[in-house]
């Protein structure tokens, strides 16, 4: 598992992480996959359960479980109601040869008997996954994973000290665009809710860049929507990758998209959409994210984003 090679890819809700996700999906020298990598499983039960959904964290296997189960276990719940119901899926339009039975198979030879690491289960199940997927257009020989998954963030630290190979990337965007973003949403939480979770996210990154100097990067979605080329660019050369030129497009499997939607709600990623987003909040919320967010707003650089927005 020392080679198992993975860029992770974490971000509060609404923050650029599935952006970040789709400017990457055009790499050549990277297996991307196809939607968040939901790896939780039912069993993720600790102090931050009660804040964040299981799906979106680093996943828990049973002892004694057989390939089988510990498959069905991973909830992984965008990309299989693509491949077993794609009617309601919100990625119906978009072409995807895969079948997730026959991913279920690989998955099986690919783990080894008696009981496999965790770090061994997430590598089997992103090589099923990309073995699975025959309209795939990424050929890479020796690929780089990448998945993403919203908040995992919080799980980093123990990634990177289970997976030795992999890195993590930290996506952050400034608190006021990002919550406006969410609003959006059909149902979106309430700003305190949203803001605990955008502050506990920021704080896991801020306390575990410093201590993996090398294998932790903190990407603002400010710098990546000016110039996605250099600051992806920069990132990738930092893990031993190409700077490549596919890095200025958000893309699905290979092919240009207009728009990032329906892959989280942010459409056009570009300054002045993210400065407008911020725009549209009242006075009274622009105060109240200031204030709960302000420990940690200079850290991160944002300490001035309103006054420029």
């Amino acid at each position: 598992m020392d080679s198992f090679p993975l860029i992770m890819i974490g971000a509060m809700y609404e923050n650029g992480g599935n952006t970040t996700h789709r400017f990457l999906d055009g790499h050549p020298e990277l297996f991307v996959y196809p939607f968040e990598s939901q790896l939780g499983t039912r069993l993720v039960v600790d102090y931050l359960a009660s804040a964040f959904p299981a799906k979106y964290r680093w996943p828990v296997f049973r002892l004694g479980a057989t390939p089988g189960e510990n498959f069905q276990a991973i909830i992984d719940e965008e990309c299989r109601v693509r491949a077993n119901t794609p009617s309601v899926s919100k990625f119906r339009h978009f072409p995807f040869d895969f079948s997730d039975a026959e991913r279920a198979e690989r998955f099986s030879e690919l783990v080894s008997s008696g009981t496999p690491s965790r770090c061994e289960n997430v590598h089997a199940f992103f090589r099923a996954t990309m073995l699975s997927w025959h309209d795939r257009q990424a050929r890479a020989e020796n690929p780089v994973y990448v998945g993403y998954s919203p908040i995992i963030t919080v799980d980093a630290g123990i990634i990177l000290q289970e997976v030795p190979a992999a890195h993590f990337v930290h996506v952050v965007r400034n608190p006021w665009s990002a919550y406006s973003e969410t609003k959006r949403r059909p149902v979106p939480l309430p700003l305190d809710h949203y803001l605990f979770g955008w502050l506990t996210v920021q704080l896991a990154a801020l306390r575990l860049a410093p201590a993996f100097p090398d294998r932790f990067h903190v990407l603002r979605f400010e710098d990546l929507v000016r110039d996605p080329t250099a600051s992806l660019g920069a990132i990738c050369e930092r893990i031993g990758l190409s700077a490549s030129p596919s890095l200025a497009k958000p893309s699905w499997n290979g092919t240009a998209l207009s728009q990032v939607y329906p892959w989280g709600t942010i459409r056009k990623p570009t300054d002045e959409e993210n400065r407008a987003t911020a725009a549209g909040l009242s006075g009274e919320e622009k105060a109240i994210i200031a204030s709960y967010t302000e420990p940690v707003l200079a850290s991160l650089d944002y300490s001035g984003f309103l006054a420029s927005a």
